[in-house]
């Protein structure tokens, strides 16, 4: 399986790189800075320079093209502002959907957030509020495009050592903590999967 992979330096993505590689997939990753390369090929994988928030549909597409399978795992981070929430927790992934379904790539992941039902309640920080619409809209984008897409929302992401127990299921799930190697193993499982397609998942620790 060949999957490309957004926000390919990200910790969650990182993780998956190397667990791609391990079992023997080719994996790419988008990142948006050079020196960047040196940590995905530690991991296994291949860096691809692409600046999400500034690449063309048709740019990205070309980078695309062959693979089985995209994982958007790209975020703008807790010290970002509200704008660049918007630009890349929602506008990169509307622009990686648009740019698979040109290149002819069905197979698309999601990770998204556990708490988008909590958009708008009194005394949600401003910047997460902005950050938990940002996802939202990202998952409609994605489920309006004729991808076989699978959303996943884990909850409280933590830097434990994973223990392959988790609880994964449709919304609503009890808010809870799951280990970033935990999320980077559920995914490698719902790419496998393809009972997950259209699907939205959140997932928790168990």
């Amino acid at each position: 399986m060949h999957v490309v992979i957004a926000g390919g330096h990200g910790q969650i993505a990182l993780r998956l790189e190397r667990l791609l590689a391990a079992r023997g997939d080719s994996v790419a990753g988008l990142v948006r800075r050079a020196e960047q390369a040196a940590d995905l090929a530690a991991a296994g994988a291949r860096a691809v320079l692409c600046d999400l928030e500034s690449a063309t549909t048709d740019e990205l597409a070309e980078q695309l093209r062959g693979a089985d399978a995209v994982v958007f795992a790209a975020g703008a981070g807790p010290g970002s502002g509200s704008a660049r929430k918007l630009t890349v927790d929602r506008d990169a992934a509307r622009l990686l959907a648009d740019a698979a379904e040109q290149a002819g790539v069905r197979r698309y992941l999601l990770v998204s957030t556990m708490g988008t039902e909590h958009i708008g309640d009194p005394g949600l920080a401003p910047e997460f509020d902005v950050y938990l619409q940002a996802k939202l809209a990202a998952e409609d984008a994605v489920r309006s495009r004729p991808l076989d897409w699978t959303v996943l929302r884990p909850g409280r992401l933590t830097d434990a050592p994973g223990t392959g127990r988790v609880t994964l299921a449709p919304p609503p799930l009890a808010m809870g903590s799951v280990s970033r190697d935990d999320v980077a193993a559920t995914l490698v499982a719902l790419l496998d999967d393809p009972s997950t397609v259209h699907r939205t998942l959140e997932l928790v620790g168990s």
